[in-house]
């Protein structure tokens, strides 16, 4: 017989202090920290601060749909888990936890190359569950390949291909708190699979990275034709990239500053959305994440463009304080208040979600 675990009781407005009561100040500071200053980190969040929503009044709203179409599969809410490394530290179950969760709501979830778990793994408990595999391009292509094949035959709908990690930012917060992301943590995906290198190395006045750091947009044409699977580019923030990224043959765009964890005073992607969805084609997919934190913040942006939002820190916060049972109430919570919160503004489904929902803050 299956023990019954209770579902916790916090709030979103709780859920950040309880992930912090279970974790130490070492994976805390990994989970939390971003680069240089964090002056991104803020932004990220700030940049939401200069739109406020334009709520309708008398509005029939007695049935309000969050379902949407992600690269065409339907999914139950317009928001998915940002893939993130080395969940494992943060709870024993790692990324199988976030599976059994997201896969159970149908909710889709991104898992990182880096993950404590193995994909296959990782694909079991997601069950029938929307799922994408995110790729760091490995200093070793036919390991690259190896885990496009990988993921292709578990069952995974899309690939997300990193663009802005050849190297890892600085991250002094993480660095002070003791937690190194090269650390000697398992890797669920393989012993071949490394992570983005720390640091240039030195050689004189020129320093240099690894093979790997020297790929241009032709990559994005080479995976795609060793897989099936669409290819969504991450780390995208100019509109000249967002472009080259449509021409190269990309299925979807997602805008990302990486958290707040790659280069310090990086504009935030919600900041470049207006300007990139209306460069890109319309059959493009853009997507955004970096300081989502309530449904107000998801409603802005699909307002402004995005097609879904992806989450981050919450779900490793929600995964910390009670693994399955606590993403599975994140998601819940966070759901029924984006259903309030477009009860209230007066729409019904996300296809009555635009540009009108929003105003912008002059000062």
């Amino acid at each position: 017989m299956t023990e019954f675990v209770p579902e916790p009781s916090w709030t979103l407005a709780e859920l950040e202090e309880e992930g912090a009561r279970h974790v130490t100040d070492a994976i805390w500071a990994y989970i939390q920290g971003g680069a240089g200053a964090e002056h991104t980190v803020r932004e990220n969040a700030a940049a939401f601060g200069r739109w406020s929503l334009c709520p309708r009044a008398f509005v029939d709203v007695q049935e309000i749909d969050l379902r949407t179409e992600i690269l065409g599969r339907r999914v139950a809410v317009p928001f998915f888990v940002a893939p993130m490394a080395y969940q494992g530290q943060v709870h024993p179950d790692g990324e199988r936890a976030v599976a059994r969760a997201a896969g159970r709501e149908n909710v889709l979830a991104a898992y990182s190359t880096l993950s404590s778990c193995s994909l296959e793994e990782i694909a079991r408990d997601s069950g029938d569950g929307p799922r994408w595999f995110q790729l760091y391009l490995q200093p070793d292509f036919e390991v690259s390949r190896s885990l496009i094949e990988r993921a292709e035959r578990a069952g995974f709908d899309a690939l997300v291909l990193t663009a802005d990690a050849p190297v890892l930012g600085v991250r002094d917060r993480q660095a002070r708190g003791g937690f190194a992301i090269d650390a000697s943590v398992p890797l669920g995906n393989g012993r071949d699979v490394v992570p983005p290198p720390r640091g240039p190395a030195a050689q004189g006045p020129v320093y240099r990275l690894r093979s790997d750091a020297g790929a241009t947009w032709e990559i994005v044409g080479t995976i795609r034709s060793i897989t099936r699977l669409p290819v969504i580019v991450k780390g995208i923030l100019s509109v000249d990239d967002a472009g080259r990224a449509a021409r190269a043959g990309a299925a979807g765009l997602l805008l990302s500053n990486h958290g707040g964890r790659q280069l310090d005073r990086s504009v935030s992607p919600l900041s470049v959305l207006p300007e990139i969805r209306k460069e890109v084609p319309g059959t493009l997919e853009v997507y955004l994440d970096g300081g989502v934190r309530r449904a107000s913040e998801i409603l802005i942006s699909l307002a402004l463009g995005a097609r879904a939002v992806g989450i981050g820190r919450p779900f490793l916060w929600a995964l910390a304080a009670a693994g399955s049972t606590g993403v599975r109430r994140y998601l819940r919570l966070l759901s029924e208040e984006l259903a309030t919160g477009l009860a209230i503004a007066g729409r019904r489904n996300l296809g009555e979600v635009g540009p009108d929902l929003v105003r912008e803050i002059r000062s």
